[in-house]
């Protein structure tokens, strides 16, 4: 008989620790459900190790070594193809960890292999791979750290492997959609920006010297095209440097992303920019969509993989994204904790469209919660995907409005006075 440390949830849904004896881990997982309790680890006791054992484990880490100098976290799309590579020779029947070194090796020198090569001695010391990955969170989240140990309990990890997959290559094409609608967009005011600067900083000021060459008087709109084009070039008293004002324009330009990711680095800076976010008039409903798109496929993968409900949705308002809909799935939780349903603080909320609340109600009455939550986020995957189309044909008119009316007001403050010049010079 072998002894298993295992963390287990209880009814009330509170961790519980201990150990158990059995033959095997089929057996402790059975010994532990049978106690009344949901297990979410499991795992053979470790023997206490020699000194002698300790230095030759020391010696053999570092002859392992060799993934080189690496900076930062691993990329989404690297992590996607190391999961799906995994899945599959899962699938074929490999043992995981002759699995995990053929994905170590065909890696190239940075942070995924490096990784890779400290869950492979994890595993080969005897640690299961959700706990082995649990120890690099750079590579590795909470959420892919507990769908793994929910694949090895059930012993489906290539199916579990499989879902999440599935799950990430969603979220990546998610994020391209959106990130694509936004490159047009951007391009084209950053290039509409360093042409207005050339034209303050070279073109104004040569009108500005024939205008003053022949006496005339400038008219209103034009004075105030003069006056911001010295400020751009900092020809004014107050300015400390040549092209102070143009300096400080892109300095804005710059410096805006940065400062609101540093405010949402903060609690309440996070917070007041969610909700701010969801009630911007174009986008907050883009930004809602996708919140929800992405909470009930979260929730839905991990039910499906046999994650305690309680635990899959306090991971889920973990890994939301936004504030407001954190806010809420921990109320769901609490509702849930005291034995209450999952739609009614959902539908308090006022966070989801009806149409969302009523599916999960019916989900949750039918016992088909998972299915019902990833059928929500596919329709919310397209609804998001109409949005950026719609939104993408909104900005292109609205641009070319603006840009326009910037050409107009140019255009004429720089004719009106050539008007009077032509009229003086007539006279």
């Amino acid at each position: 008989m072998a002894t298993y440390t295992y963390e287990a949830l209880n009814a009330a849904g509170k961790s519980q620790k201990g150990t158990i004896e059995a033959a095997n881990s089929e057996e402790a997982v059975q010994r532990i459900k049978s106690q009344g309790y949901f297990p979410t680890s499991v795992r053979p006791q470790k023997a206490k190790k020699t000194e002698g054992e300790a230095s030759g484990e020391k010696t053999k880490k570092k002859k392992k070594g060799g993934g080189g100098l690496a900076i930062g976290g691993v990329s989404a799309k690297h992590l996607t193809l190391f999961t799906r590579q995994l899945s599959t020779l899962q699938d074929a029947g490999l043992p995981l960890l002759r699995s995990l070194n053929i994905l170590e090796q065909q890696q190239k020198p940075g942070v995924l292999k490096n990784v890779l090569l400290s869950v492979c001695e994890e595993v080969e010391g005897g640690s299961s791979l959700s706990e082995a990955m649990a120890k690099n969170p750079k590579a590795f989240n909470h959420l892919y750290v507990k769908m793994v140990n929910a694949g090895e309990i059930g012993g489906v990890l290539d199916v579990i492997l499989q879902r999440l997959a599935d799950f990430m290559e969603k979220s990546q094409r998610l994020k391209r959609r959106i990130k694509g609608a936004m490159i047009y967009p951007i391009v084209v005011v950053f290039i509409a920006l360093v042409i207005l600067t050339a034209i303050m900083l070279f073109i104004i000021p040569k009108f500005e010297e024939i205008f003053t060459d022949f006496g005339v008087e400038l008219p209103a709109v034009t004075q105030w095209l003069t006056n911001t084009s010295k400020w751009f070039a900092g020809n004014t008293p107050s300015a400390n440097f040549p092209g102070e004002g143009a300096a400080i324009v892109f300095a804005c330009v710059i410096l805006t992303p940065i400062f609101f990711k540093l405010i949402r680095m903060s609690g309440p800076g996070r917070a007041v920019t969610d909700i701010l976010l969801l009630w911007t008039p174009v986008f907050g409903n883009l930004i809602k969509k996708t919140s929800i798109a992405r909470f009930s496929r979260t929730l839905g993968t991990l039910i499906s993989a046999g994650v305690p409900i309680l635990e899959a949705v306090t991971i889920t308002s973990q890994t939301s994204g936004n504030y407001v809909f954190e806010k809420a799935l921990m109320k769901v939780h609490d509702s849930i904790r005291e034995g209450e349903s999952f739609a009614g603080p959902l539908r308090e909320s006022k966070t989801c469209d009806a149409i969302v609340v009523n599916m999960i109600d019916v989900g949750e009455e039918t016992g088909d919660m998972d299915a019902m939550l990833l059928k929500i986020a596919d329709n919310y995957d397209e609804e998001v995907d109409v949005a950026v189309q719609s939104l993408t044909k909104l900005i292109e008119p609205l641009m070319i409005v603006v840009l326009g009316g910037m050409v107009l007001v140019i255009v004429l403050a720089m004719f009106l006075p050539m008007v009077k010049m032509i009229e003086s010079l007539q006279g």
